[in-house]
């Protein structure tokens, strides 16, 4: 909560700063969801951003030998720093500060005999109860790209924009707990001991997710 407080803190000021100014909005669509992002001007080669973008689905996957059904999330607020090297050139540099909601959550699919494969051992779905867990990230995040387009540009009014940079999540922080065991006290022992390492698996199967591909193109308009 505290990186979402500073990120709008953050945003709020810049809103605050160029209440005045010229501006421009941008709607996009790509590897972060649906969005939008205010643009405004900070110096000659410096314009500020202030968006968030969304996405959900749903879908059945595995991780390690579990079957799941998974929901994705991504939900990002963000202050971005767009330097056009050349004053109202369209090619930018950017950089700036993310707050991250991405994550995943899972919930335990028995397969057609009514078991679940956990640590690579078959117990019954009864016996086992709610397998559920979930991924997710840092929730501040630095962003650094590249770009194309200048919103601000006095050229015209309407401009296309690209975006192609990455977010820095950090090590997946991963959960998996059971609950309502109806197992003997054993059997419960050991597959909570196979729930856990089945769970540093998970972790390990989404390591190559802590740096996430930023791809967007959207279309502006300048006020």
């Amino acid at each position: 909560m505290y990186i979402k407080n500073t990120v709008l803190a953050a945003a709020a000021m810049l809103l605050a700063a160029s209440a005045q100014a010229q501006f421009a909005v941008t709607a996009e669509v790509g590897t972060t969801g649906v969005g939008a992002h205010v643009i405004f001007p900070m110096e000659k080669t410096l314009n500020a951003r202030f968006g968030a973008s969304y996405f959900q689905r749903k879908y059945n996957d595995t991780a390690s030998t579990v079957s799941y059904t998974m929901k994705a999330k991504l939900q990002n607020i963000d202050v971005l720093f767009d330097w056009h090297l050349i004053d109202n050139s369209p090619f930018r540099l950017t950089g700036g500060v993310v707050y991250n909601g991405n994550k995943v959550s899972m919930v335990a699919r028995q397969d057609s005999n009514g078991n679940f494969n956990i640590n690579g051992k078959n117990y019954a779905a009864s016996q086992v109860g709610i397998l559920n867990g979930g991924i997710e990230y840092n929730k501040g995040a630095p962003y650094i790209g590249v770009g194309w387009g200048n919103a601000l540009s006095t050229d015209k009014k309407w401009q296309v924009s690209a975006d192609l940079g990455a977010l820095w999540q950090g090590h997946p922080k991963g959960r998996l707990t059971n609950s309502q065991c109806t197992g003997t006290v054993a059997v419960c022992t050991v597959l909570a001991r196979d729930v856990a390492t089945e769970r540093v698996k998970m972790e390990a199967d989404v390591q190559a997710y802590k740096v996430y591909p930023v791809l967007r193109a959207g279309i502006s308009y300048r006020f």
